[in-house]
């Protein structure tokens, strides 16, 4: 059995093993080895600020991570430390969504309900904070989770990752 809890700074290499690991394992269906690498490159990682804000939560189970994922009050929506483009202002729960972000799970624990327990977890950590609607940027393989979760798919969004190479991702809200 697996529990959820606030991820720590000295976790940051095991949470980006963990990342690679979800990507390389659970994405090949959706996306090419090219666009996962690339992915991994900026689009996929670790982002230190949501573990300093103590808004990045792990699933450990028997010692070992096996998920991870969070939200966000800032403007940020996707990407890890590694993507330039980022915005650390804070957002209004009384007009802004909270950002839905970074979840990942290790291939050899998928379908276990753990990104449902950590998504659940970051809704009720955000509504505590007074935000009543939520969003994200989410990847093809996550969206069967989140439609599942009550998330409505808004837009496909194309982002580069260079080189004549891009990935797509689906923009998705919840209110409530």
């Amino acid at each position: 059995m697996f529990q959820i809890r606030p991820a720590t700074l000295e976790e940051k290499p095991l949470l980006q093993a963990l990342i690679a690991r979800s990507a390389r394992g659970l994405s090949t269906q959706d996306y090419s080895p090219q666009q996962i690498e690339g992915a991994l490159r900026g689009a996929f990682g670790v982002d230190t600020q949501l573990i300093l804000d103590g808004t990045y939560f792990v699933a450990e189970e028997a010692g070992h991570l096996v998920g991870c994922g969070g939200w966000s009050y800032r403007r940020t929506l996707f990407g890890g430390d590694a993507r330039a483009d980022r915005e650390v202002g804070d957002l209004d729960p009384e007009k802004d969504a909270a950002k839905i972000r970074a979840f990942f799970v290790d291939p050899d624990h998928a379908r276990r309900g753990i990104g449902k327990a950590i998504l659940e977890a970051c809704e009720r950590a955000a509504r505590a904070r007074g935000f009543t609607r939520f969003e994200m940027m989410a990847t093809l393989p996550g969206v069967r989770l989140y439609e599942a979760c009550g998330y409505q798919a808004d837009e496909r969004v194309s982002y580069p990752l260079g080189a004549e190479l891009s990935i797509e991702f689906v923009r998705m809200s919840k209110a409530g």
